[in-house]
């Protein structure tokens, strides 16, 4: 099974002169449960090379085990290094591709016609797709062929309102996530605050926060592997 991970290359918190990015945890998490799977994982970014961390998502007490795993791991931090530009993919490469969130994606691959167009040629290749934490924001301009918004009548989930107030960002990031999968039709849910959520639509799997990123990339194995077992 291969899968594509794709990740920002915006390093800018909007005009505060802060540095953001892809967080940690919804790369490391993700990454191992994929790796532990046998999985094969290509990582992408808008600009290839070496994606911009978060900084803040390497603070202690954002650290977790797999973070740790992840950074003293050689195979993997190579590979973050030398991430595939986005516009070198194609999605019938991949059997499933996987988006991080971090708030730098709100900025680049929100807004990338790339990004839009492997979201949207995935889904209408009859695989599945998940996003986590901020990620699902990426789904803002992805359309169904008729034309009508993506995530319009689909169960969705993403960072939400108040997780956005709770870091001190609402009046930063250049949209809240909640409010524009809302706005777009989607029907949304959430759980509590930094709790694990996630929401599977078909082929689309959303996780809510950082905490989500492990149990949206255990529900991406599970229906990639029916998906595949379906087609045999």
């Amino acid at each position: 099974m291969k899968v594509l991970i794709v990740l920002t290359s915006h390093d800018k918190l909007g005009d505060t002169g802060r540095k953001t990015g892809f967080w940690l945890e919804e790369l490391a998490a993700p990454y191992y449960h994929f790796k532990e799977a046998g999985w094969d994982i290509t990582l992408a970014s808008p600009k290839g090379g070496q994606p911009p961390l978060d900084p803040k998502s390497n603070e202690p007490a954002f650290q977790t085990d797999q973070t740790r795993r992840f950074e003293a791991d050689p195979e993997a931090t190579t590979a973050l290094t030398n991430t595939v530009r986005l516009d070198s993919v194609t999605a019938d490469d991949y059997d499933t591709v996987f988006y991080p969130g971090g708030h730098g994606p709100l900025w680049d691959l929100a807004e990338n016609t790339d990004s839009a167009r492997l979201i949207e040629t995935t889904l209408r290749s009859g695989k599945p797709l998940a996003l986590v934490c901020h990620a699902p924001g990426v789904l803002r301009h992805t359309l169904n062929p008729d034309g009508t918004p993506l995530v319009q009548g689909r169960k969705v989930t993403g960072f939400t309102n108040t997780e956005e107030e709770g870091v001190a960002l609402t009046d930063i990031v250049p949209f809240l996530v909640e409010d524009e999968l809302i706005k777009l039709g989607g029907d949304y849910s959430k759980t509590a605050d930094w709790q694990p959520y996630v929401v599977q639509d078909d082929l689309l799997i959303t996780g809510q926060n950082p905490a989500s990123s492990g149990p949206a990339a255990e529900a991406l194995i599970k229906l990639a592997t029916e998906v595949l077992a379906a087609s045999a």
